[in-house]
Formats: C-alpha cells, structure tokens, sequence
C-alpha cells in the first residue's frame, strides 16, 4: 500500500503541514522512522524524538507546538493517538481480509455451509452441520465441530479449536491457540476417593465485535451456556470456566481466571493473573487489579479492588502502609512495654 500524506490527512480529517505529496507505505515507531514510514507522537515523553525522526510523516494532536526545526510533514488531528489507531485498523483490515480461496488439503462436511468471499487455509476441518457467515477468514489447521454457528466477517486464527455446539457472532476474532467450547472442569467426589467425569453438555456463547486472546480457553457449560457478551475483549491465556457469563465491553487481562457459574458484569476491567472464584456476581465497571483474588460478590459498581483478598484500593493501601512499617511498628511496641 502507498498513500500521499494528504491522502492520509483526508482519512483522518486532519490538516498537513508540510509536503502532502510525499508518498508512505509503512507504519513506524517515532524513534525508528525512516523514509516512506509514517509514526505518531501523543506521549509528551516522546517528544525529544519528533526533532530527529527520518519518517516521512507523523500524525500529531491539534495542540501541539514544536519547540525545534522539523524534518518530518504533520498530519494535525483532534487526537493524535486516535488518529494512528484509525490508520492501524485500516492496516489490519487490509492484511487480514486479503486473504481468500480454499487452500488444499483442507475439509468441509457436506452437511455444512459456507457464506461468500471467505478463505479456508490448509489442514482446516469443518464439521457437520456448521454454517458460517460471510467474509471469514479460517487459518490454517483450524478445528470447528459440528453444529457450529459463525457469523459474518470474522478472522478464525491458525490453530484454534471450535468444540461443537459454539455459536459465535459476526465481527469476532478467535487469536492462535484459542479453545472454545472444551468440557468444563467438573468432577464428583466418590466414596472411595475416586473423582468421576460430570458430563458437559451446554455450549458457548460468543456474541457480535469479540476478541479472543491466543491460547486462551473458553469451556461450554455443563447445563445451558458459556457466555460471551457484546465487544469483550479477552487476552492471551485467560481461563474462562463453565457457565460463565462475562458482560458487554468488558476487558480481561493475560492468565485470568475466573470459575465456574461467576457473573461478570457490564465494563469491568480484569488485570493480569487476577483470580475470581465461582458462584458469585461482579457489578457492572469493576476494576480488579493484577494478582488480586476475588472471594465473594461485588455488589457496589464501579469500585476499584486490589489485594490478595480484593480489598477496596484506598483501604489496601491505607493497610498495605501499615503493613510495611510492621518492624518499625514492633519495636516501638517493644520500647513502649519496657517502660510500663
């Protein structure tokens, strides 16, 4: 791909300050442009590199004032970091959905359809009864089982398994790696201290703009539905238990984990390696910070948690002070009790 840097300024109703008809095919990182490349600068701590950048352009916000000589055009928009997420979708888009054709040896049930303009890569198997949407693209070695439902234009990526039974929205992306729909981890006790296998037999749900995260593990219900609301993004390794339900827009950090029948609200935030048990419900706009356990329900929206057992965060603080002064605190105790 080649634009002039008008060409992108019209994109991003931006203004040019400089040569608009310098031609850019590729995207750069501020501190390694080089000609032909376009960058970005929204990050103040960032500055000192606009002056010595050799990238042919670099989108900037509205407000802002060189202090030195420039070498490089402008492109002026409302909000710089913004405008070089608009150019990053378009890219992404371009590349991803470039693809298409049927790549042999690859495998569709007779029982199955396939909407238009879709690619299918090599080694990808498509089991009976399945339908799938428009402008999908499956990657090489992808397993989807029978009864499956995929709705329009999503990106199924090399490697991800899709159990049978799932039904996943349009506009979806499933990352390397992923499992959708493997049974859920259930096991009853025995009299002899055996463990026997419970029978999973509900499915997943994943609903319309989802993202799933590489090697990350989605496992069906044992009765009824996993689900997946509208625009959740879920990042790489995260374990997401059976019955599950994870709310709209909410985000999920790497090595998460949440168990069994837990009731994720609407816009919650899930740091990384965060740990939830099962059976209880987290109000809508929750944030969990990394590391932190969750033992009970959340009831009160919008609280921020942290701590080995989710304290509210002002209160761990305040407690995680005192906590590092223990030693300190100890001895003047000592000193106190020697005077009595």
């Amino acid at each position: 791909m080649e634009f002039t840097v008008e060409q992108v300024a019209s994109l991003l109703n931006g203004k040019v300050e400089g040569d608009g008809s310098t031609k850019v095919n590729r995207l750069d990182k501020i501190q390694d442009g080089q000609p032909g490349g376009i960058s970005f600068l929204s990050n103040e701590k960032y500055e000192n590199f606009i002056y010595e950048t050799s990238a042919s352009a670099v989108i900037v916000s509205e407000n802002f004032q060189p202090k030195k000589s420039l070498k490089t055009s402008l492109i002026r928009v409302k909000d710089a970091y913004t405008g070089f997420t608009q150019i990053l979708e378009a890219y992404a888009q371009f590349t991803k959905n470039s693809k298409s054709g049927i790549e042999q040896p690859s495998f569709i049930h007779d029982s199955s359809t396939i909407g238009g303009d879709h690619y299918r890569g090599a080694f990808s198997y498509i089991g009976q009864k399945t339908v799938i949407g428009d402008n999908v693209k499956i990657y090489p070695n992808v397993f989807i089982g029978d009864n499956v439902r995929i709705g329009d234009h999503c990106i199924i990526h090399p490697g991800v398994k899709i159990c049978n039974d799932t039904i996943i929205g349009s506009y979806c992306e499933i990352h390397p790696g992923a499992v959708i729909g493997s049974d859920g981890f259930g096991f009853a006790p025995q009299e002899d201290g055996t463990y026997k296998a419970i029978p999973q037999i509900g499915n997943v749900i994943i609903e319309d703009f989802v993202s799933i995260g590489a090697n990350t593990t989605v496992d069906c219900a044992t009765m009824g539905s996993t689900v997946i609301r509208k625009g959740a993004k879920i990042d790489n390794q995260v374990q997401i238990a059976h019955n599950v339900i994870i709310g709209e827009n909410t985000v999920i950090a790497a090595q998460a984990g949440i168990s069994g029948s837990t009731e994720i609200g609407k816009n919650c935030v899930i740091a990384g390696k965060a740990g939830i048990v099962g059976h209880i419900k987290i109000a809508d706009k929750t944030t969990i910070g990394a590391n932190t356990g969750i033992i009970r329900s959340i009831e009160t929206s919008g609280q921020t948690l942290f701590g080995y057992m989710g304290f509210e965060l002002k209160g761990f603080l305040k407690a995680y002070a005192i906590f590092k002064n223990l030693p300190q605190l100890q001895d003047r105790l000592r000193e106190l009790e020697k005077k009595q």
